[in-house]
């Protein structure tokens, strides 16, 4: 459908406008016929010589207006412009974001005319050669075939060989509401193929914010990855620390010190495991429907569940160290304790032989 349908009518023009359509009670007032810019194009039909402005919004055409060399596009301010269409019996406007595309918009509309003035002239010359017999007439049929179409007389013109010649005028309108006719079935099948390619410009637009989507979650991914290893990197320098806290057991305020610092590592390291959770609940949100980065999802949610365990493991190697320095604490005031009670126990002996001395002394001196 779509190469027949470019062999016959080929884009030429096209610019982003709101488009506007008078309003049918009060021949006044604007009434928006799309809620946002939508593309409006020229169109050149080969195959019937005309030329044709369209603009597509959604899945509904809200422009199709034929030009014709009487047509005039005005700026009625620096930014909008209007034209009237009788056959569609309507006015339409444009809104340009800019100045400079309402002028572009300007002189194409203008060349188009141009050109559809000179292709309405070589119809006309090619009419009256393949109609000899009218060739003399041909102005004034033109005239009255523009006017309103009602029963008109008959139309004589002289022969060779004093012949008269009579030729229906009715006939000649019938035979252009027929060609009417033919242009609206015509015109009809290209709004169907225009709204079909709409549809596809739609797909399209969508598929590649699906990708652009799909792209930046290949990014998150890359950018957790590193996290991820920077991660395990500070799981193992906690894991030396307790390496260290471990071997120092036997110095309380070492160990005392290496146990803190080693508390706000896992503080540190928890917070940024939270973060990097909700970094991955969010990445999960963004990769919804792209079943490609599932598996690599499933392989980071395994190796934070082994960074978990491992985390477990340090907290319980922290914990049994913690009771170990308490167990050692509580051993060393036992000792103290008992230090003290045989330093009692040998200061009363002191005190009992110094009594026996002045005993001792005093039968010798007797």
């Amino acid at each position: 459908m779509y190469p027949l349908h470019r062999e016959r009518e080929q884009p030429i023009f096209s610019a982003k406008a709101h488009v506007f359509q008078i309003d049918p009670a009060t021949k006044r007032n604007w009434l928006p016929a799309s809620k946002h810019a939508v593309a409006v194009s020229f169109f050149y039909d080969a195959s019937r010589s005309v030329y044709r402005i369209i603009s597509v919004g959604g899945t509904k055409a809200i422009i199709n207006s034929t030009i014709t060399p009487n047509m005039t596009f005005t700026k009625t301010s620096q930014k909008f412009g209007q034209w009237a269409d009788s056959r569609a019996n309507t006015v339409y406007g444009l809104g340009f974001s800019t100045e400079q595309q309402l002028q572009q918009f300007a002189e194409q509309f203008k060349e188009v005319k141009e050109a559809a003035r000179l292709a309405r002239e070589k119809s006309q010359e090619r009419f009256e050669l393949a109609n000899p017999a009218l060739s003399i007439a041909a102005p004034q049929l033109s005239q009255e075939l523009s006017e309103e179409r009602h029963s008109p007389p008959l139309l004589t013109v002289n022969g060779p060989g004093e012949e008269k010649l009579f030729r229906s005028k009715s006939a000649e309108v019938e035979l252009t509401v027929e060609k009417e006719r033919v242009k609206k079935m015509l015109s009809e099948g290209s709004m169907c193929e225009i709204n079909l390619e709409a549809e596809l410009f739609t797909l399209q637009d969508s598929n590649a914010k699906l990708v652009e989507a799909l792209q930046e979650a290949n990014s998150s991914v890359e950018q957790w990855k590193k996290q991820l290893a920077e991660y395990q990197e500070e799981t193992d320098r906690l894991r030396d620390q307790v390496a260290d806290l471990e071997a120092q057991l036997g110095h309380p305020a070492a160990g005392q010190t290496a146990r803190e610092e080693l508390s706000r590592s896992l503080e540190e390291l928890e917070a940024l495991l939270s973060a990097r959770e909700q970094e991955i609940h969010n990445l999960q949100s963004k990769k919804a429907n792209v079943g490609k980065l599932e598996k690599e999802r499933e392989e980071a949610m395994q190796q934070l569940q082994d960074m978990e365990r491992r985390n477990t493991e340090l907290e319980d190697r922290v914990q049994s160290a913690e009771n170990t320095l308490a167990s050692s604490r509580e051993e060393r005031e036992q000792a103290e304790v008992e230090v003290q009670r045989i330093i009692e126990v040998l200061d009363v002996k002191i005190c009992d032989l110094k009594d026996l001395r002045q005993s001792l002394a005093k039968l010798v001196d007797k």
